[in-house]
């Protein structure tokens, strides 16, 4: 299952940035690298899965792997969406507020 792997990578990189932060100043770069780490993450579920399919079709995995590859990558392309919208309503809500 990728999606504990994907929850894990991503957990690990801000762990990463919360020492880097605690040790020095902070970066400006620390969010975006959280960004990239977590996309590229879920970029190799979605190969995977594209992968076990192209297998499946082929005949070389079995179909329940191909079904749950792709289900895992649905739940990531889900909760990334999810995440997205949660920062363009805080972005929102900055934006609204009075100065």
């Amino acid at each position: 299952m990728a999606i504990p792997s994907l929850a894990a990578t991503s957990y690990a990189a801000a762990q990463k940035l919360i020492e880097a932060g605690s040790a020095s100043a902070p970066s400006s770069s620390g969010f975006s690298d959280l960004v990239k780490q977590s996309i590229a993450a879920f970029d190799g579920q979605a190969k995977m899965a594209d992968q076990q399919m192209s297998n499946a079709i082929s005949g070389h995995v079995d179909y329940v792997s191909a079904v749950t590859a792709v289900a895992e990558t649905e739940t990531a392309v889900e909760t990334l969406v999810a995440v997205r919208d949660k920062v363009i309503a805080a972005y929102d809500d900055i934006m609204r507020m009075t100065v």
